[in-house]
């Protein structure tokens, strides 16, 4: 069994250096030597075989049991980045490929996520306890890509810097409906109304999603102007003048992209503006992590522009403005993964330590994914009417500093871990 794993690892190592020791005990090396060496223990032949088989749902699976470990100051961080940095090459084993083709093949089947159970997908990672997300995400529970205007801003200043990037591209006017699919703990849907004077629905299918932010409008004290439903988007029926989705698309699935922007064109006003923000797969077409999709977001699919497009050109939408933010997702995610550590031993006493491992590996092998395998983020602007947006994009930054202007009176809360 240890072969096999050997035979896989000379297969991917091209460069840099990892140290394994195996069952037996022995320590072997991989790569051109070059680099800090990475330090990685299996410890049963079983786990080799199983890693040799299927890395990509058995490396995580194996960290969570702790059948395989890091050792010698090596963090999981530094495995994965070192594998999947070499991974670029695609010198992959034949194994993983043909299973790689099989989940691809199979991913509309995966990806079925009809209302009810759209909803239980959901449920999975998101109705986790509160004050686990409040150990890493920053005060306002911004669970998506921030966007880091400088090098030496902080999470905070990014994430305000995010909300207000969208709602610039949004073009809203005071007293304006404005739709937030996927409106997660309510800091968008709180920052478009109280910023921009827009009246916000925000729907989501998390019970805890949905509880807090409607605690949130109620304490700010704009519930008259704010109100976030436990819905599924599918089931509304009211017209808005802007439509804005972030990091919702991700749950949708391939198979209901037709369903997504045929019911966004019959929510959306003749003269209206939709923005969706996601993660996109550079590289095209693929599958989801089968350990991810096991164990973080069931139902879950990270799309490709290419495959994003056709159907919003085909639900009768005109794109009008594509950003694309390439490492700004990494950082958050390095972000996130610090404050998580620094926090390690209140997330045990929330779970446990399987829960913890598993966490670690979501954030880092996330982070590694965006620096190493292709992943960033698109942001779409699209609407019905092209006249309706100003001739040059100069709007944009106009609004974003007015907005600006605004926000930065604000009070500023600091993160801090939950109580």
């Amino acid at each position: 069994m240890q072969a096999l794993l050997d035979r896989a690892l000379k297969t991917v190592m091209e460069r840099g250096t990892l140290r394994v020791t195996g069952p037996d005990g022995l320590m072997r090396q991989y790569g051109d030597g070059t680099g800090t060496p990475v330090n990685i223990r299996v410890k049963t032949q079983g786990a080799a075989a199983r890693i040799a088989a299927d890395a990509d749902l058995y490396l995580g699976e194996c960290y969570m049991d702790g059948t395989l470990d890091v050792t010698g100051g090596t963090t999981i961080y530094d495995a994965l980045a070192l594998l999947m940095d070499n991974g670029q090459t695609y010198r992959l084993p034949r194994m993983a490929k043909a299973v790689y083709a099989v989940r691809k093949a199979l991913k509309r089947v995966d990806q079925y996520n009809p209302v009810g159970k759209a909803k239980s997908n959901v449920a999975h990672h998101y109705d986790l306890s509160g004050a686990l997300y409040d150990l890493f995400l920053d005060r306002d529970r911004q669970y998506s890509c921030a966007y880091f205007e400088t090098d030496d801003g902080s999470l905070e200043d990014a994430q305000l810097a995010k909300k207000r990037h969208l709602a610039a591209k949004l073009d809203i006017k005071p007293g304006m409906k404005v739709l937030d699919i996927g409106s997660g703990w309510g800091g968008l849907g709180l920052y478009i109304a109280e910023i921009c004077g827009a009246e916000v629905t925000g729907v989501t299918l998390s019970e805890e999603q949905h509880k807090l932010s409607n605690e949130r409008a109620q304490q700010r004290g704009v519930a008259n102007q704010v109100q976030f439903l436990l819905k599924d988007y599918r089931h509304l029926a009211q017209k808005f003048d802007r439509i804005v989705s972030v990091g919702m698309f991700e749950h949708v699935g391939v198979g209901h992209f037709k369903e997504f922007f045929g019911k966004v064109n019959g929510l959306l006003k003749d003269d209206g503006i939709a923005v969706l923000h996601s993660i996109n797969r550079s590289d095209g077409p693929g599958a989801t992590s089968a350990w991810i999709k096991k164990y973080i977001f069931p139902g879950g699919y990270i799309p490709a522009l290419s495959e994003v497009l056709p159907y919003i050109e085909k639900a009768g939408l005109y794109v009008t403005d594509i950003e694309i933010l390439r490492l700004h997702y990494a950082r958050t995610l390095r972000e996130w993964g610090a404050r998580f550590a620094a926090h390690r031993g209140r997330a045990r006493d929330l779970y446990d330590e399987r829960f913890c491992r598993m966490w670690e590996f979501y954030l880092a092998a996330s982070e590694c994914a965006f620096r190493y395998a292709g992943m960033n983020n698109f942001q779409i602007q699209f609407v019905k009417n092209q006249h309706v947006l100003p001739f040059t994009r100069n709007y944009m930054i106009e609004e974003e500093e007015r907005l600006r202007d605004i926000d930065s009176r604000l009070p500023r809360f600091k993160s801090v871990p939950a109580e």
